[in-house]
């Protein structure tokens, strides 16, 4: 039981702190998936929607001290008991995502590791087992260090969690595991190799023959059936290739230019996914560096998912010299992590991109 604790001790505590670092990375990302969580239709808890930045940076803090308090052995009782009200709290999540389909991407390890709700739940209920193992020999948890030196690695890592995800969310994360991280080409990533797994359906055709269903499964062909047909049902029995991009759009008027915009050799992008919620006070500058940016040949454009309207209006009021266009929201959140921000792009390929709080930092 000894060696079993140690071993679990090690593989929780390190899962939990790696878990919660890539979380704690973009912080504002896992807000998004909890926001999905939060909203109608999966756990219907829409007042939570404005807390869910807060209750993120919390929880992803959290993660990391328990893993940290797990491997130096400070506090065990309160750190086992935390580690499996946390643990059953997220079995039950992704057990409901993955039976009812609901959130196809539980956010457990950011955008770094994606999982299918289903990896999920098993990723979890091997860590619960992992968990159940500490709290039955909780009492081969002995600290590391003296109480003193644990008081100091305590505070200390919360100190550093919470200065680091002060400096995240006031700029950008430290390291981008997205498709539209800087160096990324946009139309690359939205290719589909020619060598690419294609889909694979499985079609059961159902027939009335003499009076009775007969059903007929083929892989698509239609079969050679005398008789009545009366539906086919499509079943996806092996994913095909999707490439890391596959939403992108620049909409206006319903056309889609992203083809024709992306081939500009100098394109500045204004992010702002949604304007009623974008920071206006930084707007300013956003004029500002768009009119270095024309003065220097650049295009800009503005790309939102927000009206017409209320995009004109915004124009107006701020003296923006550039028209927006339509992206959906969900991709407009994933491209950057700040409401407006900047990217400039060299024929689809990203070289800058800055939070509405860096753009000084902006080269053109």
């Amino acid at each position: 039981m000894k060696y079993l604790v140690w071993i679990s001790r090690i593989v929780v505590g390190v899962l939990f702190i790696i878990s919660g670092l890539i979380k704690l990375n973009d912080p504002v990302g896992f807000s998004f998936k909890l926001e999905e969580y939060f909203s109608q239709g999966v756990l219907n808890l829409p007042f939570l929607m404005p807390l869910a930045l807060s209750i993120s940076i919390f929880v992803v803090i959290v993660e990391v001290l328990l893993g940290i308090l797990l491997l130096i052995g400070f506090k065990p009782k309160f750190t086992i008991w935390s580690l499996l009200s946390m643990i059953v709290f997220f079995t039950f999540l992704t057990f409901y995502s993955a039976y009812f389909n609901k959130v196809t991407d539980c956010g457990c390890f950011g955008d770094a590791v994606k999982l299918t709700p289903w990896e999920s739940f098993t990723k979890d209920i091997i860590l619960l087992g992992f968990i159940l193992i500490l709290f039955f020999g909780r009492k081969y948890i002995k600290p590391i260090f003296g109480s003193k030196v644990n008081w100091i690695i305590g505070g200390v890592s919360l100190v550093g969690c919470i200065l680091f995800a002060n400096q995240v969310l006031n700029h950008l994360p430290s390291v981008d595991f997205r498709p539209y991280k800087i160096g990324a080409n946009i139309q690359q990533g939205m290719s589909v190799p020619d060598n690419a797994p294609k889909a694979l359906y499985e079609y059961a055709w159902r027939f009335k023959v003499n009076g009775d269903d007969k059903i007929v499964v083929t892989n698509g062909e239609y079969p050679s059936v005398d008789g009545e047909f009366i539906d086919v049902e499509t079943t996806e029995i092996q994913k095909g290739y999707e490439p890391p991009i596959h939403d992108f759009t620049i909409e206006q008027d319903g056309q889609d230019l992203a083809a024709e915009i992306l081939e500009e050799d100098n394109l500045v992008m204004v992010i702002a996914y949604d304007l009623a919620k974008s920071n206006k006070d930084f707007f300013a500058g956003v004029a500002t560096v768009t009119a270095k940016a024309k003065a220097k040949g650049y295009m800009v454009v503005g790309m939102s998912a927000s009206s017409n309207e209320r995009a004109n209006k915004v124009k107006k009021d701020h003296n923006l010299d550039f028209d927006f266009y339509f992206t959906d929201e969900t991709t407009l959140k994933t491209i950057v992590r700040s409401n407006p921000a900047i990217l400039v792009l060299k024929r689809g390929t990203i070289t800058q991109k800055v939070h509405y709080n860096d753009l000084d930092e902006l080269n053109f």
